[in-house]
């Protein structure tokens, strides 16, 4: 069985987080959201749970940092394609996100970009030609 991942973020607006993740291209699962968090389903094996701060207070002692002026994480996902990478951002921006609050990469072999959700949260899209990547660490 592949391993699953489940990213807990704090959000301060629960609908109107579920909103720009789905405008992203996540489904929520009504099976695991409730007023207080919504399961965000990007693939069988990615998941962002978004929680109010009173749930996702219930799992840390520790402060809620606001992610627009402290980082907390970087998360990345993989994209199929440099195309795929790009409408992922423009379908962050369409949706009110902020667009590449990290730097572009772009190697020829490697390329990403990321967004910022409504919370200040960042996620990295990357593609990778992974025989071109091998080449270039071979030499």
């Amino acid at each position: 069985m592949s391993k699953m991942i489940f990213v807990n973020l704090p959000v301060t607006d629960l609908p109107r987080a579920v909103a720009f993740y789905e405008a992203v291209g996540a489904t929520k699962n009504p099976q695991f959201s409730d007023d207080t968090a919504a399961c965000m389903v990007f693939s069988d094996t990615i998941h962002a749970m978004l929680l109010t701060h009173e749930k996702y207070k219930q799992f840390t002692s520790k402060k809620i940092v606001d992610a627009k002026t402290s980082s907390e994480v970087l998360i990345c996902v993989s994209a199929d394609s440099r195309d795929e990478v790009d409408g992922i951002v423009n379908k962050a921006k369409a949706a009110g996100g902020g667009v590449d609050p990290t730097p572009t990469q772009d190697f020829g072999f490697m390329y990403g970009r990321s967004y910022e959700d409504p919370d200040g949260h960042i996620w990295e899209v990357m593609w990778m030609d992974m025989a071109a990547a091998e080449a270039a660490m071979a030499t």
